[in-house]
């Protein structure tokens, strides 16, 4: 079986490749500079323009969805063209945990969009609606051990995230066996934490306070803005952590991430230690 992997210089398309490398696949790595790539057959595959020969001769494609917030959806329905154009026999899309039932509007607009343009094209697919990945909450650790605070809007709301690593695997073993096919995936984390949990590991761990501040979400989208991001990323953002609290947006206690990969996710204490070292 041949298998393709888009965006696979980012950092969930990166452990995608590894993962089903692991399992004795050659996957095809696209992106839109394959020379970054080693290991793999690289292909050139850009979402503002993708060239379906770059999709000769592959039976499943794993699309991971863009980071480029210009037209995301219409993006996502190119690669899809592109990709029935080329005869792909399958098509996986990392969603949003919840789909058209999330609400993170925002956020999730997009990827309602592109599963039902996936659902439209007439090629076979199958949607792992990814949850929160723990990287987002502990990837700039530093800035919270020097403040002693991790900020958001999120309250009490509640994350079953997992770490990208995890969501891969859950992309390779759908990727490698039959019988996905029209299936929607519901992927989290097994054990969910709040921010202040986070907030209290993060502190225990590092030897240093450390405690959750809870902004309201205007306060909260900017000061995303005050770190540099743009103004209407801060604000999706911002809408997107408020309903964690409000709406329970990222949570889902149906482990069926764990039952694709056939074990427990890993834990957000592992993960914060990753981080720390």
């Amino acid at each position: 079986m041949t298998i393709a992997v888009s965006a696979a210089t980012g950092q969930l398309g990166r452990l995608v490749l590894a993962a089903l490398k692991a399992r004795g696949a050659a996957p095809i790595a696209l992106a839109r500079t394959p020379a970054r790539i080693a290991g793999y057959e690289a292909r050139a595959f850009d979402y503002t323009a993708p060239d379906a020969a770059a999709l000769a001769g592959v039976e499943v494609l794993v699309l991971i969805s863009s980071n480029d917030f210009n037209d995301r959806a219409g993006q996502h329905r190119s690669a899809i063209a592109a990709a029935k154009a080329a005869g792909v026999g399958r098509i996986i899309y990392t969603s949003v945990l919840k789909g058209e039932a999330s609400p993170m509007t925002l956020l999730a607009a997009d990827h309602i969009a592109t599963e039902a343009a996936l659902k439209a094209s007439g090629v076979a697919w199958t949607i792992l609606r990814n949850g929160w990945y723990t990287e987002n909450l502990t990837g700039n650790l530093g800035a919270a051990l020097d403040h002693g605070a991790l900020i958001g809007a999120a309250g009490e709301g509640k994350y079953a995230a997992a770490p990208r690593a995890d969501y891969a695997e859950a992309a390779a073993v759908v990727a490698l066996a039959p019988g996905h096919e029209g299936q929607v995936y519901e992927l989290a984390g097994d054990t969910a934490f709040t921010m202040a949990e986070l907030a209290a590991e993060v502190a225990a761990q590092a030897g240093k306070p450390v405690a959750y501040v809870n902004m309201t979400q205007a306060d909260y989208a900017k000061a995303l803005e005050g770190f540099g991001l743009p103004a209407a990323f801060a604000a999706t953002l911002a809408q997107s952590d408020a309903v964690v609290g409000t709406a329970g947006a990222l949570y889902d206690d149906s482990q069926t991430l764990s039952r694709l990969i056939g074990r427990p996710t890993v834990p957000m204490a592992e993960t914060v230690r990753a981080a720390l070292a």
